[in-house]
């Protein structure tokens, strides 16, 4: 798993894919902290910052994970994979992990503003570890999604579109529930919507079932995902 790990972080950082998400997410960001500067409201940091950015977040994920099988896929390079002496598992676990590691390092990049003005003026901390630790839960889950998709087809343009779709309808999903004059269905939506177990952690509150979540979802389509490419082996 680890080779597989290596080999997929440094690709992208051979090509401009990891450069690109780095430098577009880090830009959005550092304009957002500056605006915070500018009108000196520190104390509105997580949830200007972090609720401005959120959707950005989600709409650059399918740019990380479009390549992730596709690419091995068209390159028939994919047929080296299946056949070298690797669990499946391990090898769609190493490539989630390399993709989500290019977006954790965003993220984790985005609490240098927040460390330089807690120096100089009062800042809570709750909401914004709440923030960036209910974003890369929510990212992993949609990273998950993202290489599963990217195993169905050999078209990265077609897996970045589709998970693209999917991020869109992860975030609407959660206000269908208000439109639907049923309990029932409101309360099916609110436990399967991705905003709805996120929203928590934007104030800085941990809520374990949460974390489950989003790390049950990864498991579920990393097990998909591997199963998708073992129908391969034996086809």
């Amino acid at each position: 798993m680890f080779a597989i790990f290596k080999r997929e972080f440094k690709s992208y950082f051979s090509s401009p894919i990891g450069y690109v998400v780095l430098a577009v997410l880090l830009f959005l960001f550092g304009f957002f902290f500056y605006q915070i500067l500018l009108y000196r409201i520190s104390d509105l940091i997580a949830s200007s910052v972090y609720g401005s950015m959120f959707t950005m977040c989600m709409m650059v994920i399918p740019i990380i994970t479009m390549k992730s099988l596709s690419e091995d896929k068209k390159n028939k390079t994919d047929q080296a994979l299946i056949t070298a002496p690797v669990g499946v598992t391990s090898i769609v676990f190493g490539k989630f992990l390399a993709a989500f590691c290019v977006y954790a390092i965003a993220m984790v990049l985005t609490l240098i503003p927040s460390f330089i003005i807690s120096l100089f003026s009062e800042l809570s901390w709750g909401p914004v570890i709440g923030n960036v630790v209910g974003t890369l839960l929510y990212g992993a889950a949609m990273i998950s999604i993202g290489v599963f998709i990217s195993s169905l087809t050999e078209s990265q343009v077609i897996a970045a579109i589709s998970t693209f779709g999917v991020s869109i309808l992860m975030i609407v999903i959660g206000s269908a529930g208000s439109i639907v004059n049923n309990s029932v269905v409101t309360q099916i939506v609110n436990w399967i919507s991705f905003n709805t177990r996120y929203q928590s952690f934007t104030t800085g509150i941990f809520n374990i079932s949460s974390v489950v979540y989003f790390l049950s979802v990864v498991a579920i389509f990393v097990f998909l995902t591997a199963r998708k490419i073992e129908s391969r082996r034996w086809s």
